[in-house]
């Protein structure tokens, strides 16, 4: 199994059980934006006690690498994350527990879906919900990929972004300057 085959089974195996889910960093940046190389999918989920294990025996050892049931449940209660590993191939799907934040409730409605591999379509965060996400990871450790994966979206999805909903999501998350910082490597601003 490679790594696409691996972010397929998770898909697959989410869809399978109801959980809600949409899949949001960097793979989602790449569907909206530029491509880059990465070893992980970010999906934030809507996850429940009683679908952890069903969810578990979705994705059996040795092959894979799924947490304890009860690391599990504490991640659940904590709005924490897991990590489900393919163990041949090195890929790891962080699975993020949706947080009861007035974005993170209010971006999971907008959920989108889109094509990821030939063979399979997903829900997916919206293109103005990966800029503000990247912007918080942005503002909080300053790694220069989220500036990246913000200016690959502005620049393919230039004015079809809603500057309202970002307006009002980079103001009350106070990401005004990792905002202009991002809008400085397209050359100004492409939404308006």
């Amino acid at each position: 199994m490679n790594q696409q085959q691996f972010f397929e089974t998770v898909i697959q195996a989410l869809e399978k059980l109801e959980i809600p889910y949409m899949v949001a960093g960097s793979v989602a940046a790449v569907v909206y934006g530029e491509p880059r190389m990465t070893n992980d999918m970010d999906v934030v989920v809507d996850l429940h006690a009683e679908s952890v294990t069903p969810l578990a025996d979705s994705f059996p050892a040795p092959e894979f690498y799924f947490p304890p049931r009860v690391a599990v449940l504490e991640e659940i209660r904590r709005r924490g994350q897991l990590n489900i590993l393919h163990l041949a191939s090195g890929s790891k799907v962080d699975l993020i527990l949706r947080k009861d934040t007035e974005h993170g409730i209010t971006e999971f409605p907008r959920r989108q879906l889109q094509p990821m591999t030939p063979a399979l379509s997903a829900q997916f965060a919206s293109p103005e919900d990966v800029i503000v996400a990247k912007l918080v990871f942005y503002s909080k450790g300053r790694s220069e990929k989220h500036l990246e994966d913000v200016a690959g979206v502005l620049r393919v999805q230039g004015n079809a972004l809603d500057r309202a909903y970002l307006d009002r999501w980079i103001g009350k998350l106070e990401l005004d300057e990792c905002w202009q910082a991002a809008l400085s490597r397209v050359g100004g601003d492409p939404c308006r």
